[in-house]
């Protein structure tokens, strides 16, 4: 999860803390008044600040959102000591050699500069920096899962409300339907199946589209389902490759994604066209499920031309999956492909 924090926040943050490091060097160091309102004592503290906050930069920005966002906590300890070393070199940099050309005046007397007693020295001043930016970074991630959770249950909430205004009593639906079906059992058995078909896609859509998450065959059985009542619809003028491949059976999955990119499909793909066949492949590969669709745009349009849709997946797959998925959408030379991986649960 990328983080989208303004950077004048880091500022502020630094400015309360460099008041704070101000008043507490006074207050417990004793320091004369005269000496604190000297460039000098201003010099060598903001640099020291300025050194503090270059780290906590790079740490916030980079080992933090690397490794911790993504639970690497080896690596994210490992890293710990380029930051220090960092700090180390930049403070040298400020105090040593800038405000000593500008002053004349080392910092460090000159046995403590040696390499060894510095670094030794600056790994342990260097250390608030890397805990304050792993403590803002846990902070702030904390804030953007919470608003992030907020805004899905929000999402869900209205999308049972568009279910629910939907539904027109299902049960008379699908009694009206089972009758429909007693009826024509007998008279047309093509029209029969094609009657129970629907039922059983409508019920899947009521009872289980609600859901966190689905059972992958019955998923699968949805969209052939799905895709059947779509070959009726066009007839003989549908001209798809629809392939599933591996074994499959009671793994889970989020539901209502597979459907995602069907309808878009269907939606916005040109499937009259005998030489612009669309395609739609689904393959389960051990602890993983694959979809991959390819179209020909029809009418100068693709899936993602309101970026709604596409914007809602990605957030409920990064709000399930933490990272731990692939999505990817093509569009050029007038076609559209999209690709899906996501891990199985047992």
């Amino acid at each position: 999860m990328k983080l989208k924090i303004p950077f004048y926040y880091h500022i502020l943050l630094f400015l309360a803390l460099s008041l704070t490091f101000y008043l507490w060097d006074i207050g417990v160091n004793n320091k004369d008044l005269k000496f604190v309102f000297s460039s000098r004592y201003f010099m060598f503290s903001t640099s020291f600040v300025l050194s503090v906050f270059v780290v906590y930069l790079l740490n916030f920005y980079t080992f933090c959102a690397w490794f911790l966002n993504n639970k690497r906590l080896v690596f994210f300890l490992l890293s710990i000591p380029i930051s220090l070393f960092v700090f180390a070199g930049v403070r040298y940099f400020l105090q040593e050699i800038i405000i000593f050309k500008i002053t004349g005046i080392h910092n460090y007397a000159e046995k403590t500069r040696e390499v060894e007693y510095y670094i030794r020295d600056n790994f342990f001043f260097g250390l608030p920096a890397i805990t304050l930016s792993v403590i803002s970074y846990l902070f702030w991630q904390f804030q953007e899962t919470f608003k992030q959770n907020q805004q899905l249950l929000l999402e869900n909430k209205k999308a049972e409300f568009q279910m629910l205004k939907a539904q027109v009593s299902p049960h008379f639906l699908f009694n009206t339907l089972n009758s429909f079906y007693s009826q024509l059992i007998v008279k047309e058995d093509e029209m029969a199946a094609d009657v129970l078909v629907l039922s059983d896609l409508l019920r899947y859509v009521i009872t289980e589209t609600d859901k966190d998450e689905a059972i992958l065959s019955k998923e699968i059985q949805f969209i052939q389902n799905y895709i059947y009542l779509q070959k009726k619809r066009f007839e003989d003028q549908l001209y798809l490759d629809f392939v599933i491949e591996g074994n499959y059976g009671a793994e889970k999955m989020l539901s209502s994604v597979l459907i995602h990119f069907i309808e878009n499909v269907f939606k916005h793909g040109k499937l009259n066209n005998p030489e612009e066949k669309a395609i739609i492949r689904i393959n389960k590969e051990e602890d993983f499920l694959e979809i991959t669709t390819f179209n020909f745009i029809a009418h100068g349009e693709n899936y993602s031309s309101t970026g709604i849709g596409y914007e809602n997946l990605t957030k409920r797959l990064e709000y399930t999956y933490k990272g731990r998925y692939i999505l990817e959408k093509t569009a050029e030379n007038n076609t559209f492909k999209t690709y899906l991986r996501i891990p199985l649960n047992k």
